[in-house]
């Protein structure tokens, strides 16, 4: 049934002893005049009927509201308050109607406090779900069903795990714990709180789990940057028959990305096509994203151009996958394009075009986005932002220039800012700023690994010896450990792993073999060993055979041995590639035909002919 609005005005010229009476599977009406000694069933039942039939709009509901209390319809009545909150939490994003009401109900049932418990847990400002939870249990108001999703959901927006295992606690004492919605609950509070193991012990126990609960724990494992554990929940999810969603693949993508297993993101690309939900806008910008991370821009660009709606994300995605991949020009051509269409940026994807103009040795470009940031977008920029500008100098050689920058942040500058003036140091051979800059790191930071190499290659490089050593011994001093490079490559389905000087797989001799063999046409192609970032004062040859070990070039082995020739590689580095190894690959894809992607940690290398796309500036 339905009410045009002029009804509704109608309603509040109504005399307070007149009220309207339906007849029975009519949609004719009449007036009747009720009992003055007992009007309030009759307005009641009509406020009511009213809510559930014409509550389209919050503005209809504040006017059924007004007629019940013209009418002398106590808000104290539990039956109205129930309605009234359900349908202004239904309506309105604002928990504020709903909290002004809720105060006045008189013994408000269970489902008028888990409608609350939704509204909050739904909105920006979560807190107050967990303050009525317990003021509910004050008032021995026992919980239901549909009382600890709605909570839990809550509490995984507030990242309180020591909450959250509380809660599980009275879910455990009020028998709830083994409820499906209740564990599913569990599951996901314990992932986004990065607490898999927790998620995990609790999928274990589940009897019974459905496609939701599959999501939670894949979901949660991609979140916490456990991919090798999303492939194998899938993995077992497909064995039981399971059918994935839109859901399923955007977690599986994103854990495709991270480990650079292209055979599966691309199996994954052919069953959305197949099962249409290559139109699903969040699975395609995930599917554009692991391309673009997986280093096949091709792919990602096909992605794009065929996505039949876009937004802002999409272009996003691909401005930022162009410029990690070495493409500036094509990232800052597509952002102008992205203008063209009206459409606004965010401040990731400024990031995106400052880190194209950075990597491409872009400064007087990098400064005009940058200085139009506020300008002409509307966007202030954020400690992000200042530190793309920071690299964009330092990889210019402009370190000097980089530092000034810094000393005039508007911010506080962070670890990131100074660990980044510190690499440009490093790479360029600044000792006194890059004394500076370790000073700062040393204030926030004391304990990361990366900032001990980065000092330790400058001191190698003009061979300080005596300096290189006391680095080395205030790591071991301070317990802190060197990182270790760790290269990752795709084959038939399976990710493998290396470690440098890696001798635990079973094809072991064939890779050395391999290796030395790589190490010998090499030479003849006339390469000399890069040996001045090798943190140890031992001679050249020995630097030199440390070099040949190194993670990257033994997962190349690896692929020559195992793939046809002519097959692309793509490789996944933790770390920077270092000197000798960028200079080997390129030879190494000249003389073995091989067009070679290197996605290291700050971008991707496309090695062709002998050539790399970053032209030498990384």
């Amino acid at each position: 049934m339905h009410f045009k609005p002029n009804f509704l005005k109608f309603l509040n010229y109504l005399p307070s002893n007149v009220i309207l009476q339906f007849k029975p599977n009519s949609l004719f009406f009449y007036c009747t005049k009720i009992n003055p000694q007992n009007p309030k069933p009759f307005i009641l039942k009509q406020c009511i009927a009213l809510l559930q039939s014409c509550a389209s709009s919050f503005y209809k509901l504040k006017q059924i509201h007004a007629f019940s209390i013209k009418h002398g319809v106590p808000l104290t009545n539990p039956l109205l308050g129930k309605h009234l909150i359900f349908f202004s939490i239904s309506l309105s994003p604002s928990m504020y109607y709903a909290h002004q009401i809720f105060p006045q109900i008189e013994t408000p049932n269970i489902f008028t406090w888990n409608t609350m418990i939704r509204g909050y847990a739904f909105s920006e400002n979560p807190k107050p779900a967990i303050d009525l939870y317990f003021q509910m249990r004050v008032n021995l108001v026992e919980p239901d069903t549909h009382t600890y999703p709605f909570l839990l959901k809550a509490i995984s927006k507030l990242l309180d795990v020591k909450l959250g295992e509380m809660v599980h606690c009275n879910a455990v004492k009020t028998g709830h714990e083994n409820l499906v919605f209740v564990q599913n609950g569990l599951v996901h509070m314990y992932a986004t709180c990065e607490y898999p193991e927790s998620a995990y012990k609790v999928f274990e126990k589940m009897s019974v789990r459905n496609l939701v609960t599959w999501n939670t724990v894949i979901n949660g494992f991609a979140l916490n940057g456990k991919p090798d554990q999303v492939l194998n929940f899938y993995k077992e999810m497909s064995f039981k028959g399971i059918e994935p969603d839109g859901f399923t693949l955007v977690s599986l993508l994103c854990a495709c990305a991270e480990l650079g297993a292209l055979a599966l993101g691309r199996r994954v690309h052919i069953y959305m096509l197949k099962v249409g939900l290559i139109e699903n806008l969040h699975a395609g910008n995930a599917l554009l994203d692991f391309y673009a991370k997986c280093g096949r821009i091709e792919e990602a660009k096909y992605v794009f151009y065929e996505m039949k709606e876009k937004s802002v994300v999409s272009w996003t995605s691909l401005i930022v996958g162009l410029a990690v991949n070495g493409f500036g020009n094509e990232a800052i051509h597509l952002f102008n394009q992205m203008e063209g269409e009206k459409l606004a940026p965010t401040d990731i994807t400024l990031v995106g075009v400052l880190y194209a103009c950075s990597h491409c040795g872009m400064v007087e470009k990098g400064f005009h986005y940058f200085n139009k940031m506020k300008e002409k977008y509307g966007i202030t920029p954020r400690i992000e932002h200042y530190g793309c500008m920071v690299d964009l100098l330092g990889r210019s050689r402009k370190v000097k220039e980089a530092y000034e920058f810094i000393k005039n942040m508007p911010m506080k500058p962070n670890v990131v800012i100074w660990r980044t003036l510190l690499g440009a140091c490093s790479l360029h051979g600044h000792l006194a700023l890059a004394q500076i800059a370790r000073a700062k790191l040393l204030e926030l930071d004391p304990k990361h690994c990366g900032d001990y190499v980065l000092l330790s290659n400058l001191y190698a490089s003009e061979h300080r010896w005596t300096d290189v050593h006391q680095v080395r011994t205030k790591m071991v001093k301070d317990g802190v450990r060197k990182t270790p490079g760790v290269s990752l490559v795709e084959l038939r389905n399976r990710v493998y792993e290396f470690v440098m000087g890696d001798r635990s797989h079973r094809q072991d001799k064939e890779i050395y073999d391999k290796l030395r063999e790589i190490n010998k046409v090499l030479r003849l192609e006339g390469y000399v060993a890069c040996t001045k970032n090798v943190l140890a004062d031992i001679e050249e040859e020995e630097k030199e055979s440390a070099l040949i070990y190194h993670s990257e070039k033994i997962a190349i082995a690896f692929m020559l041995i195992n793939t046809l020739p002519g097959t692309p590689i793509t490789v996944m580095k933790n770390l920077r590639v270092c000197g000798d190894c960028h200079l080997a690959i390129k030879l190494i894809s000249k003389i073995f035909d091989r067009e070679i992607v290197v996605r290291d940690r700050s971008r991707f290398h496309h090695f062709k002919h002998g050539s790399c796309s970053c032209r030498d500036y990384w």
